[in-house]
């Protein structure tokens, strides 16, 4: 006989009570919500990949603007001397201008003391300007051709002088303006940095050894790309001295003079390899991209300017498969890093804050990032 016996809805047990299957789906409900709450705020946070392209492109600012900050500061060392040379002019000028009064103040002296011809010197000595003196020719007319020499250089000394002043003047304007340029810049670097230092501080232990991963595999890409640009110039080279005619003399010679004072760059980079990246910085304790590719080509005897968007016109761009020991290797749209090429697709650079002057392959940032090679001698 089949039992009447009612049958127990199906549930389960929470702290050893048996639930109805419709509390059952309750909870379950208020879990899976409570678990959305909870994963919100992470979805809302960027990828490590995001983390990373968010960083460099923060770090690539701020080397656009310590770009900017070098200019500026460059700017304002010259402008600084341009004032101090002209003050001192000014200085000069206002000296003989001075003397140049005195004199015509002995010769007032004189005329009160003899009581001849007063009234001409002490009218110039009153008189709103020496021009206004100057044109009241009947007075002019009395005085003695020495008299008329000292006013003569009295009104050059002053027109002179005065133009000098209104030069400084404008020279002090535009310094003022320089150096806000100058500090603006500077804030907008730290500003860049701290960002970039921000970002890194919130990511967790495993997420940074996640990123140190993914900078790995960049890297060893990077490697790869300069292995392969290796062998396409080692192969180049040996086509080009297979068909290189005996007579060509001229090309070899120039060849010749240009090794010569890259290996003396070459050398001095390789000496800076270890010390810190610093922005704005020439050495010799650290430096920063341009700072240190300027520095090794001025030991070479080749000088070249501040900044990296200057220093891509300070010779002859040549093609990156004709790059060459010594050669300047540019990166980015906005031309903010360079390197010195040393050869099989390696470069010795200054890579960003917090590293340290480095061999490393052009294709550090992938082969899009790298925007021009250029031969400064």
């Amino acid at each position: 006989m089949a039992s009447h016996r009612k049958s127990r809805p199906v549930g389960t047990r929470v702290a050893g009570i048996r639930t109805p299957a419709l509390a059952t789906a309750a909870l379950t409900s208020v879990a899976l919500l409570s678990q959305s709450a909870n994963a919100a705020p992470a979805d809302d946070r960027p990828s490590l990949e995001e983390v990373e392209k968010k960083v460099d492109d923060l770090y690539r600012q701020a080397e656009s603007a310590t770009d900017n900050y070098n200019a500026a500061k460059e700017k304002t060392a010259t402008q600084r001397k341009q004032v101090d040379t002209l003050l001192d002019d000014v200085a000069r000028r206002t000296e003989k201008l001075n003397e140049a009064r005195e004199e015509l103040g002995s010769f007032a002296a004189a005329q009160y003391r003899t009581g001849a011809s007063a009234p001409d010197t002490a009218t110039f000595l009153l008189a709103d300007t020496p021009q206004d003196y100057f044109d009241q020719t009947q007075l002019m007319g009395r005085l003695t051709n020495r008299q008329k020499g000292a006013v003569d250089d009295y009104v050059s000394e002053q027109s002179a002088t005065m133009k000098k002043r209104q030069e400084a003047s404008q020279s002090l304007q535009t310094l003022t303006e320089t150096q806000s340029d100058l500090k603006t810049a500077k804030a907008t670097v730290q500003k860049k940095l701290a960002d970039a230092r921000e970002m890194l501080s919130e990511l967790t232990a495993q997420e940074k050894a996640r990123l140190a991963a993914i900078e790995k595999r960049k890297q060893e890409e990077a490697a790869r790309k300069a292995a392969e640009l290796a062998q396409q110039q080692a192969a180049a080279e040996k086509a080009a001295q297979e068909t290189t005619a005996p007579q060509e003399s001229t090309p070899a010679a120039t060849d010749s003079s240009y090794a010569t004072k890259a290996a003396k760059a070459l050398a001095f980079v390789r000496v800076q390899i270890g010390k810190p990246y610093v922005w704005g910085a020439t050495g010799p304790d650290s430096y920063d991209c341009s700072g240190l590719t300027q520095a090794a080509w001025k030991a070479a005897g080749v000088d070249l300017p501040r900044v990296t968007y200057d220093q891509v016109n300070a010779g002859t761009t040549v093609s990156l498969a004709d790059a060459r020991p010594g050669d300047l290797v540019f990166f980015y749209d906005d031309i903010s890093h360079v390197g010195l090429y040393i050869g099989n697709g390696m470069m010795i650079h200054a890579p960003k804050p917090g590293a340290y002057v480095r061999e490393e392959s052009i294709y550090y940032d992938g082969e899009s990032a790298i925007h021009s090679v250029v031969r400064p001698a």
